[in-house]
């Protein structure tokens, strides 16, 4: 039971065993100026494997504007996965890191025991904005660890007539991403040209969920549209994916993960205290370092509101 004094998230595996196709509508949501569809955690899905949170933003077009600004803020417990479909990320952290994302690259950053970052649209832009930002909660025996970044130029790619899949985490046969998780995992992005289709080896012992981000797609057959998100459940050992016109889709998976978990703002714990503790520590300066930015950092919001993560963070 969640703490009455901290208005955190709990957040499980779905205890679904089998192979299913579900439709869970994602929710439209403004942070600032920058429009969100946030398809993970929802009342129904909570987790997929380690998967904990996926934000999709754009796609977006501007000229003088700078639509993402994210002041420093920080995390715990979990890793963050920054994927862009179009434009550039420059990502600051505690760390001293600095690195700037475009699309085939892959940023991550485990926070360990408490890290901070900012993310910013770069002064020297291509004018576009599209992209995903992911969240991994880390094992119990992992999330108190030290603090990472990995910055990854090019992702592996499966090509195939019509079709090709980035590997941005985790592994497909035959190509891994070289960076580091700390449970089984797979991120992919699928994009198939008109009227291709592609089927996928999966590992059966994982779950799996599915998010259109551009054009038409089906899944084994089934219709699906940009603003659900599909959960495949679990002993399939392949999937097809076919499109139209052309597609993007985003697959996630992992085994069911056996740990519940608590979300608080940027924070991913398992005890109400240590949301608490976190807290204090960013409010006084304590723990996260500081980060690189013009501008001021965020204020934690109080602990007995329910607190959404920022939008790419």
């Amino acid at each position: 039971m969640v703490h009455t004094k901290v208005a955190a998230q709990p957040c499980d595996a779905s205890g679904v065993s089998g192979s299913v196709f579900e439709g869970f509508p994602a929710r439209e949501t403004s942070l600032g100026t920058l429009k969100i569809l946030r398809a993970l955690p929802i009342r129904q899905k909570r987790l997929v494997g380690p998967w904990c949170f996926l934000d999709r933003f754009g796609p977006l077009s501007f000229s003088d504007a700078k639509p993402m600004d994210v002041a420093p803020h920080p995390h715990i417990g979990l890793q963050t996965v920054s994927w862009l479909l179009q434009g550039e990320i420059v990502h600051n952290d505690s760390l001293g890191n600095e690195a700037l994302l475009r699309p085939g690259g892959v940023n991550v950053m485990t926070s360990g025991g408490g890290i901070a970052h900012a993310e910013e649209t770069p002064r020297k832009n291509s004018g576009l904005l599209n992209g995903v930002q992911l969240w991994i909660a880390l094992p119990d025996a992992d999330r108190n660890g030290q603090a990472s970044f990995q910055h990854i130029d090019e992702v592996p790619i499966i090509e195939q007539a019509g079709s090709m899949v980035s590997v941005f985490a985790g592994s497909l046969p035959g190509r891994s991403s070289p960076a580091k998780h700390f449970s089984p995992i797979l991120g992919a992005d699928i994009a198939l040209r008109a009227t291709a289709s592609m089927e996928l080896p999966l590992d059966p012992s994982f779950e799996h969920a599915a998010l259109l981000v551009t054009g038409d797609a089906e899944i084994d057959g089934q219709s699906i549209d940009s603003m659900n998100l599909y959960y495949l459940g679990t002993n399939r050992s392949s999937v097809e994916f076919k499109s139209r016109d052309g597609c993007r889709v985003l697959l996630l998976g992992g085994p069911p993960f056996p740990e519940k978990i608590l979300m608080w703002w940027n924070f991913v714990a398992r005890t109400p205290e240590e949301i608490a503790q976190a807290r204090s520590d960013w409010q006084s300066h304590q723990r996260f370092g500081e980060v690189r930015y013009r501008g001021p950092r965020m204020d934690a919001p109080p602990l007995k509101r329910f607190a959404p993560p920022n939008p790419v963070s």
